[in-house]
């Protein structure tokens, strides 16, 4: 049996087995599983490079910044490569609600995306607190707050949401590295490094590291994520039947 091709955005892999071809969709399971995983993953990334960036930039908050954006962007064009062609890689509810919104296929208790995403941010900055011998539970300090913030964080889910809808359209293969990319740029240009992400805004209030949030933060935050997220999934169907006309 061989693996003859993946799709990272629809999540369906196609096997050929002698002269048959078959495509298969992972089950519900594997899909909350890889989101689990995933989003573990990630804020494990997110939170241990900015642990490791500050203990060796010497107090240079620009070089940890740089190593911090490196090491999340790089992480996350090897999980959505790695994990797309089993749950389509979110690893974010902003982004499971706007696929929800566009009728994209979903498990049934597509809800459950929500949940396990959250778990796997909590457990992703457990681990990454483990493994630099720090206290696991330390609810963040780091005041993330005003309106400069909340429209940082409005732009940076806005083009997140788009990358994803447009590049899937466009350039379906080229995805993981669109995100990579954008994330990397996002904490460069936005006042707020870049969150982007509900489930991560809130794991993030549960470290004192470098990448943390205070939990009084965080609502502001979540919410001008799902209005960017929101624009987004409006925005974009008018940009694809614009381009649509014109073929």
């Amino acid at each position: 049996m061989k693996i003859a091709d993946r799709q990272p955005v629809t999540g369906v892999a196609t096997v050929r087995l002698a002269n048959a071809t078959i495509e298969t969709s992972p089950s519900a399971l594997q899909a909350l599983a890889a989101e689990l995983l995933g989003t573990a993953t990630l804020l494990a990334v997110v939170v241990g490079s900015g642990i490791m960036g500050q203990q060796l930039s010497g107090g240079n908050d620009g070089i940890a910044l740089l190593a911090n954006a490196a090491a999340t962007a790089a992480a996350l064009y090897v999980l959505i490569t790695l994990f797309g062609p089993i749950s389509g890689a979110h690893f974010n509810p902003a982004v499971t609600v706007s696929m929800r919104l566009r009728g994209q296929a979903l498990p049934a208790a597509w809800w459950l995306y929500l949940l396990v995403q959250v778990a796997g941010a909590i457990c992703g900055v457990l681990l990454a607190h483990a493994m630099f011998a720090q206290p696991l539970w330390q609810p963040g300090t780091h005041a993330r707050t005003g309106a400069a913030q909340w429209l940082s964080e409005g732009v940076a889910t806005f083009g997140l949401l788009l990358t994803i809808l447009l590049g899937s359209r466009s350039r379906p293969q080229a995805v993981p590295a669109l995100v990579a990319s954008w994330i990397f740029a996002a904490y460069w240009f936005t006042a707020s490094t870049s969150f982007a992400n509900p489930a991560v805004t809130l794991a993030r209030a549960l470290t004192r590291s470098f990448a943390g949030i205070r939990p009084q933060d965080t609502i502001g935050f979540i919410g001008a994520q799902l209005c960017g997220a929101l624009l987004a999934a409006w925005v974009a169907p008018l940009l694809l039947q614009r381009g649509a006309e014109r073929k």
